[in-house]
């Protein structure tokens, strides 16, 4: 990481936050390079069991950076380099939650524009503020979302997305959570997401890893998604994970789930 990203791990959850609070969390290239370095980070840790992805200051994500842009901070960028499985590195910073073996939440308060609103939905779960504002401002500067948001806003509302990204007007979290872009609005995104990721890192981390791998390939054909949970299931159930939950149930006490 750099000083535009912070990751710490408690229990099993990463606490991950956007740093650059002073300028709305805004992605320069230091930012891109610091996500996609948290991604990395993350993907590859046996004893993360959850993610809590959140903005310091007072907004989660501003989008881009534009005077950087405009300064040429974000000159070579290759976006037909396909660096990171289907994705480009800018796609990689928002689509890459999607693809990290275990459940990412995001926090998202303040404000979560343009680029800002596709590192959200590359979340699994999407807690905001009522108060949050939000934007797809790629058509106001005469670009489109290209950070993975097309392939990432699936569950959303097809023709309010399409008011949302040919206007680029700004909207409400109401607006937001009742279009599926949001999941609930809180009070406290936050400590929401926190006491939801310690939640989830109770449960055995076999079985939600692999739960994470079939809502990752719910767009295949039935019978290849009908087998895939079949595979899941039959692995589960030898692993020691599964044989420690029943015998906690059975002994009514709390399970002492491994990692890895």
């Amino acid at each position: 990481m750099n000083d535009r990203v912070t990751i710490t791990v408690t229990e099993g959850v990463a606490d991950v936050r956007l740093a650059r609070g002073e300028k709305l969390n805004a992605i320069d290239r230091a930012m891109f390079d610091a996500l996609a370095g948290a991604i990395e980070t993350l993907a590859v840790r046996a004893d993360v069991r959850a993610v809590v992805l959140s903005g310091e200051g007072e907004g989660f994500c501003s989008g881009l950076d534009m005077a950087a842009m405009a300064g040429g901070d974000l000159a070579g960028l290759d976006l037909s380099a396909r660096s990171h499985g289907p994705a480009n590195r800018v796609q990689q910073v928002a689509w890459g939650w999607r693809t990290l073996p275990v459940p990412v939440i995001a926090a998202v308060h303040g404000v979560a524009f343009g680029g800002g609103t596709q590192i959200m939905a590359g979340a699994d779960i999407r807690l905001a503020h009522p108060a949050t504002r939000f934007a797809i401002r790629e058509v106001h500067w005469g670009i489109v979302p290209d950070m993975g948001g097309f392939a990432l806003w699936r569950g959303v509302r097809e023709d309010v997305l399409r008011e949302w990204v040919y206007t680029a007007r700004e909207f409400d979290a109401a607006e937001a959570q009742a279009a599926g872009l949001v999941t609930r609005l809180v009070d406290d995104p936050r400590g929401e997401a926190l006491a939801l990721a310690r939640t989830i890192a109770g449960r055995s981390p076999d079985a939600v890893r692999s739960a994470k791998r079939l809502f990752g390939a719910m767009g295949c054909a039935p019978e290849a998604m009908l087998a895939m949970e079949s595979a899941e299931q039959v692995a589960l159930m030898r692993g020691k994970n599964h044989r420690e939950a029943v015998a906690a149930n059975m002994a009514r006490r709390w399970p002492v789930f491994r990692d890895g």
